[in-house]
């Protein structure tokens, strides 16, 4: 982090002596803080009358809102064109309230697509094949990645892939004679960026998505984490892109209270309405979208957290440094979705991001990055400590094993075992050498 003032002095000063834990939830705080009071209220009564964490439910909700804008907007700054599309992962054990987070946050998007799934069924009842008209919706939870990518050709602004357990896709990404798990992973790699996706098959329809919007939410186990960094998830760059959410508050006082319909009510609305507006722009003029500028200041400062990205980046050691490349993509679709859930109650979408925008923007892309160096500490770089050949041969000698035995246990050489081995006891002998010297002062 840079320092530009005396808060981010005194930030800079105060987190040095915090763990990753603790710098999360104090910017999981300012981000509540500053999000509109409909999502500020919704992610504090949650928490107080459901006790479901806060920060699960984030991210829950900025799915939603990533889900609902789709292609209809877009963010051009520094010379390059983004959308607003990201992949979210829940990270916790069994019992951490982590579904009921995310359908809280996806419920009206939900509603939506069970009205249109009944739309499309009593409209399609009496046509003929060739007749059928497609089916609306925003989400996917059990499909193959043939009939993912079909459905996202017939909603071209966006498809969500909304999984409960993500461990189930990943299984299929780290089979290596699936075909379909390799496609998953090529899948999210190219909507990532929102690049073309063309299918052809000699028995089945051809299609071409010539833009694509993949949205991903879904929670994952934490003893199943380092398989999300395995089979060549982390090589492609897949793990880079999502953003992963630990478990960071915890309330254990039960109430007998629910949310309120007026709180529950005003989240729905702030998300229908960028549903509704994007569905506007859909229907009027396809696949054009809406180009939101930003004004000088928000430039300049956009600029400037960019080039301290590149510095931290040359910095990094550690697997971070690929994932802060992927940071300098993501800042720009923040950047966009913060924009629109700021601007959602009062519909002002076409207004110019300004500096506070990106303020909030980098607060949030900060708060990822601190949840992944925490996956990084408790789940990746934490690893068993070995016994060394010398504590197998302390142990051997001790119980009255051979050297023979520990060769066999090693895989080492039998002069290499006798000279340690030896080493061993000349130490242990000069030991009770001064042991008993000890006991005679």
């Amino acid at each position: 982090m840079e320092v530009k003032n005396l808060n981010d002095i005194d930030d800079k000063i105060g987190n040095t002596f915090k763990s990753n834990k603790e710098i999360a939830i104090n910017q999981l705080e300012k981000i509540i803080s500053k999000m509109p009071i409909e999502i500020e209220e919704i992610i504090n009564d949650a928490f107080t009358l459901k006790r479901i964490p806060k920060e699960y439910l984030l991210s829950s909700i900025l799915f939603s809102f990533s889900n609902a804008c789709g292609l209809a907007f877009s963010i051009k700054a520094m010379g390059y064109t983004n959308y607003a599309n990201l992949y979210f992962s829940i990270i916790g054990s069994r019992g951490d309230i982590k579904s009921p987070a995310m359908d809280l946050a996806t419920f009206p998007l939900v509603k939506y697509d069970n009205e249109k799934y009944k739309e499309f069924k009593t409209e399609n009842i009496e046509l003929d094949e060739i007749e059928k008209i497609s089916r609306k919706q925003l989400f996917l939870q059990d499909a193959t990645i043939e009939s993912a990518i079909f459905t996202h050709y017939k909603n071209k602004y966006s498809i969500g892939i909304f999984i409960d357990e993500l461990y189930f896709i990943i299984e299929k990404m780290a089979n290596k004679s699936s075909t379909e798990g390799t496609a998953w992973r090529t899948f999210f790699l190219q909507g990532n960026t929102n690049k073309y996706i063309d299918i052809s098959r000699k028995t089945t329809e051809s299609f071409r998505i010539e833009k694509s919007y993949p949205t991903l939410l879904g929670s994952i186990q934490n003893q199943f984490v380092p398989k999300l960094f395995a089979d060549g998830n982390l090589e492609s760059g897949l793990i880079d892109r999502i953003l992963f959410t630990n478990k960071l508050t915890m309330n254990n006082q039960l109430s007998i209270d629910d949310i309120s319909i007026v709180v529950s009510e005003n989240y729905s609305k702030s998300l229908i309405n960028l549903l509704n507006y994007r569905t506007e722009i859909e229907n009027t003029f396809e696949m054009d979208d809406l180009q939101i500028e930003l004004n000088l200041d928000a430039k300049k400062r956009l600029f400037d957290y960019s080039q301290e990205l590149i510095n931290r980046q040359n910095k990094a050691i550690d697997l971070s440094k690929e994932y802060i490349s992927k940071m300098m993509i993501n800042i720009h679709k923040i950047t966009l979705l913060t924009h629109l859930i700021l601007n959602s109650r009062e519909q002002t979408y076409q207004s110019e991001i300004n500096l506070e925008t990106i303020e909030i923007a980098i607060l949030i892309l900060e708060f990822y990055f601190i949840n992944f160096k925490i996956v990084l500490e408790e789940n990746i770089n934490h690893k068993e400590k070995l016994p060394t050949t010398e504590d197998v041969i302390r142990l051997a000698i001790k119980n009255n094993a051979t050297q023979k035995e520990v060769v066999a246990i090693t895989g080492m050489n039998k002069s290499s075992i006798s000279r340690k081995w030896n080493n061993e006891l000349l130490q242990l002998a000069t030991r009770n050498c001064e042991q008993k010297h000890s006991d005679i002062q």
